[in-house]
């Protein structure tokens, strides 16, 4: 059964569901994280791209991002 919120709005609905498709896919986001490590001249391995994934989860705009980002995150392998 599906549950409507109440305090949706059709506009809002909209507006959202633009600024969701606007996003980036995980791989576009990981590709992005990883140029930006190589251009710095940085060392590529899981803690430099763990520090910029929290570094965007922190400053993320949205929760919509910042949920991509916590997802990206826990694809992370442990040790």
């Amino acid at each position: 059964m599906r549950q409507h919120n109440l305090s949706s709005s059709p506009s809002h609905d909209i507006t959202r569901y633009f600024y969701e498709s606007s996003l980036p896919s995980q791989h576009e986001m990981l590709g992005q994280i990883v140029t930006e490590i190589l251009r710095s001249g940085k060392r590529l391995n899981r803690k430099t791209i763990c520090t910029k994934l929290v570094h965007r989860l922190e400053v993320s705009g949205s929760a919509e991002e910042e949920r991509r980002y916590r997802e990206l995150i826990g694809l992370l392998p442990g040790r």
